[in-house]
């Protein structure tokens, strides 16, 4: 087979290009970029730096992906963006590679950036994470897995964005979003737990009604938050409580995290 490059695409003759990849007009591929199987490059897309691309991605035009981060301690070492499989990236994204050598800004499968989204130096997007047009996700930012992300946000540096979360549009994230919560406002608070998102995940009614459980000892009771999470121990164990009790201790012991966002009550 051989590589369908339009005739007006400029590719380095160092990139690793799969013969199946499909490059539009006017594209440009750097030296150090490896593209994997069956995906296409629109026109227009610019992919530059230690880029990797895995296969059966759709990167529409305009795209650009690979290029120097936008941050003043980067002294142009070899820094990574590392893209997974199946991921579908619109019109004029930006994802640049991170800032220390041998780092990486990853994204991993299957997920969807509408187009403008931002994606920072050393941000890490799990899988399945869906992602509206025109957020941008300052650096070190870290979503979980099947995390739902509504338009025209900013999320701030090392922020931490957890499981099946839902964050509502124009939000200001500065702090840590809990799995499995509905996040919104300016500044955003946890307005409920993501109900239709966890049912339609095939949660089963006894774990959703833990979750529920869970949810209403963080911020819906008198207990201070500390109290709340000691509470958690004396619910049954599954594997969604486990998750969220550790991310929430995380998010207020582990060194350079920005601790949880809370609830409406004061």
């Amino acid at each position: 087979m051989t590589t369908l490059i339009h005739p007006t695409a400029v590719i380095h003759s160092g990139a690793k290009v799969h013969p199946t990849v499909s490059v539009g007009p006017y594209a440009v591929i750097g030296e150090n970029v490896t593209i994997g199987a069956n995906t296409t490059i629109g026109s227009h897309v610019v992919l530059e730096g230690w880029t990797e691309i895995g296969e059966r991605n759709e990167i529409f035009p305009g795209a650009a992906i690979g290029l120097a981060p936008q941050d003043l301690k980067y002294d142009g070492g070899q820094t990574w963006v590392r893209i997974g499989n199946d991921n579908c990236i619109r019109e004029y994204v930006t994802i640049n590679r991170a800032t220390a050598p041998d780092e990486a800004t990853v994204i991993g499968d299957r997920n969807l950036l509408m187009a403008y989204v931002h994606v920072a130096h050393n941000c890490l997007l799990e899988n399945e994470v869906i992602v509206a047009n025109c957020t941008a996700f300052a650096g070190h930012v870290q979503v979980e897995s099947k995390a739902r992300i509504s338009g025209l946000l900013g999320v701030h540096q090392f922020v931490h964005i957890g499981q099946m979360a839902m964050v509502g549009g124009m939000s200001r994230i500065e702090r840590d979003v809990p799995p499995y919560m509905t996040v919104e406002g300016n500044p955003a608070r946890v307005r409920s737990l993501n109900a239709i998102g966890l049912k339609r995940s095939g949660l089963t009614q006894e774990n959703f009604r833990i979750l529920k459980e869970a949810y209403r000892m963080l911020y819906r009771s008198d207990l201070t938050f500390q109290q709340a999470l000691e509470q958690l121990s004396t619910l049954p164990k599954t594997e969604q409580l486990t998750h969220l009790h550790q991310f929430l201790h995380l998010s207020v012991t582990e060194k350079g995290r920005r601790g949880p966002i809370p609830g409406n009550r004061e």
